[in-house]
């Protein structure tokens, strides 16, 4: 089972690479974030005509969600942490859905960026970190098979980046934000694709700007954090880092973890 995450920054401009890299890879899960749609704009019809069956949480303009599953219906169990945006009235942001696939509880989010800090984004970045730990301390109390994957927005270590002094004053860097997704991991999670690649060096967003990715000035902020009960049957974790040199790419690039059939 391949279970992969992609922030495709906007789902329309990005369709045809998107629809590419489905039918190249062949992911049994595939998580999206940054759809950048209403609900009715989401072009289910294609995924469906390529084998997939998805299911989805959208917004206008910006953020939203998607579960693509590989010829089964993904069953949702829950969308949304019950956390409103940054501006008063705001309502919540549509950030996070979670459903079942194949036994396994997949989790998929797109966590605030938290820019620009300090202010109200990078308080409401660490709160919603805070109600994400909570979901995820209820998913380990169940004691089941579980992924949670997606764009955290942080580069856990300083080897995570090309250059830390770069982005030291980034939301994406600050103490807070580190501490934070080390909290998650001191809860008892696997950070797949940094076990597999311990000395760092391995980047999931190059910036459209200043020639980032031809000079390779990225860094690792899209992860997949695996419950023991799917950590003990990883066998393969990585980045599709070609699909970022492609025509009208998206800045992010896929991550994935492949996991053995329970025996």
């Amino acid at each position: 089972m391949k279970i992969a995450s992609f922030n495709i920054n906007g789902i329309k401009a990005r369709l045809p690479r998107l629809k590419e890299w489905l039918e190249g890879t062949r992911p049994t899960v595939a998580c999206l974030q940054e759809i950048k749609t209403m609900d009715d704009g989401f072009p289910a019809d294609e995924f469906e005509a390529i084998g997939y069956k998805a299911i989805w949480h959208g917004q206008k303009s910006f953020n939203g969600v998607a579960i693509l599953a590989d010829g089964v219906e993904p069953l949702e169990i829950k969308r949304g942490l019950g956390i409103d945006g940054p501006k008063d009235g705001e309502g919540e942001q549509a950030r996070y859905l979670e459903a079942e696939v194949n036994g396994v509880r997949i989790c998929n989010l797109y966590l605030p960026n938290g820019n620009p800090h300090p202010g109200p984004k990078f308080d409401y970045k660490l709160a919603w970190m805070d109600k994400l730990r909570a979901r995820m301390r209820e998913i380990w109390a169940e004691e089941i098979p579980a992924v949670v994957l997606g764009d955290f927005n942080v580069i856990p270590e300083d080897k995570d980046v090309w250059s830390v002094k770069a982005m030291q004053d980034d939301a994406l860097m600050q103490p807070e934000s580190r501490d934070a997704y080390a909290r998650l991991l001191g809860d008892g999670w696997t950070d797949a694709i940094n076990t597999l690649n311990p000395r760092g060096g391995v980047w999931t967003y190059w910036d459209y700007q200043a020639g980032a990715w031809q000079r390779d000035h990225g860094f690792r902020i899209d992860h997949l954090l695996l419950s023991p009960e799917l950590a003990d049957r990883m066998t393969a974790a990585g980045v599709d880092k070609e699909y970022r040199g492609r025509e009208k790419a998206s800045d992010h690039t896929p991550v994935w973890v492949e996991i053995a059939d329970h025996s």
